[in-house]
C-alpha cells in the first residue's frame, strides 16, 4: 500500500556532524511497500548466489561392479547382478542431485519496484542517514568506524551506498563486520533489507548517481552517453574517404 506522506531523513557531514534534516525525494520514496515484489527478488537473488554443483553417482558411474558378485543358482542367497546396484553399500544413488542452475529472472520493472519499497520500508523506521559527501583522501576504518557509531549504527548493520564506485571508501568499510559499502546504483533489495541502517550520499539521491555500464547493465549510464557520442561523431564525419576510393581508376591487367 502507498501513502502521500513525504519523508524526511537525518543528515550527518562525512566527519559526523549534524545537519538539519533534508526531505527525501518524492518519486522514489512515495511510501510505496509492496510485499510480494520485495520477496520475490530476496529470493531470486539467494538463488541466484547457488552454484548448484552437487553431484551425486548413478550405477553405471560408480567403479566396478562389472560381474555377477556370484553365479546365479546354487549358493541359496538372492540373486545379484552387481556390487554397485543402489540397494548396495557403496553402490549408485537414485535420482540423486545433478549439476544445475538455480538462477531465476525477475523482470526489471518488479526489480525496481522491489528496491523501492525497501528503500521505503526503511525510510518509515528512520533507518535512513543522509551523508553530505564521503571524501575519503585514503582508505581509513577509524574514520568511517567513527562515522557510523557517531550516527547511531554501531552495533547494527550498517549499509552505506556512495555516489559511484568510491575504492577508498570501500577499503575503509571492508574489515568491519557489520558494514557493507558498494555503489547506490548497484544496491538490491536484498542488501536494504538485510541492513538496519542505511547511510546513503547525498550527490547519489539527487539524481547524479553514476553506474559503469557493462554487459548485462540497465539503467542510463557512463557508457549510453559514449555510444551516442560516437555515433554523432560519425554522423558529423564527411564520407570522403569512400569517395576518394570509388573515384581512383582501376588498374587493368597487364600494365
Amino acid at each position: 500500500m502507498a501513502d502521500t506522506q513525504t519523508y524526511q531523513a537525518q543528515a550527518y557531514t562525512a566527519k559526523g556532524t549534524s545537519r538539519d534534516k533534508v526531505a527525501l525525494p518524492a518519486t522514489l520514496f512515495d511510501g510505496t511497500v509492496h510485499m510480494p515484489a520485495m520477496h520475490q527478488a530476496v529470493k531470486a537473488y539467494l538463488a541466484n548466489q547457488r552454484q548448484g554443483n552437487a553431484a551425486t553417482k548413478i550405477r553405471k558411474y560408480v567403479t566396478g561392479g562389472n560381474q555377477k558378485p556370484w553365479k546365479q543358482k546354487g549358493t541359496g542367497r538372492a540373486r545379484q547382478g552387481s556390487i554397485r546396484a543402489p540397494h548396495w553399500v557403496g553402490g549408485g544413488t537414485i535420482f540423486g542431485p545433478v549439476p544445475r542452475s538455480y538462477a531465476q529472472y525477475v523482470p526489471r520493472q518488479v526489480r525496481a519496484l522491489a528496491r523501492k519499497s525497501a528503500l521505503n520500508a526503511r525510510a518509515r523506521e528512520d533507518a535512513i542517514v543522509v551523508i553530505d559527501v564521503f571524501d575519503f583522501e585514503a582508505p581509513k576504518t577509524r574514520l568511517l568506524k567513527a562515522l557510523v557509531d557517531r550516527v547511531g549504527g554501531g552495533e547494527k548493520k550498517v549499509l552505506v551506498l556512495t555516489n559511484g564506485a568510491k575504492e577508498n571508501v570501500f577499503l575503509s568499510g571492508r574489515n568491519l563486520e557489520n558494514v557493507l559499502v558498494m555503489p547506490y546504483a548497484d544496491v538490491s533489495t536484498y542488501h536494504v533489507l538485510w541492513s538496519d541502517l542505511v547511510l546513503i550520499e547525498e550527490s547519489a539521491l539527487s539524481g547524479t548517481a553514476t553506474k559503469d555500464a557493462g554487459p548485462g547493465t540497465e539503467g542510463a549510464g557512463p557508457g549510453k552517453p559514449a555510444r551516442s557520442a560516437a555515433k554523432a561523431k560519425a554522423a558529423s564525419t564527411p564520407a570522403t574517404a569512400g569517395a576518394k576510393r570509388t573515384a581512383t581508376p582501376s588498374r587493368k591487367k597487364g600494365k
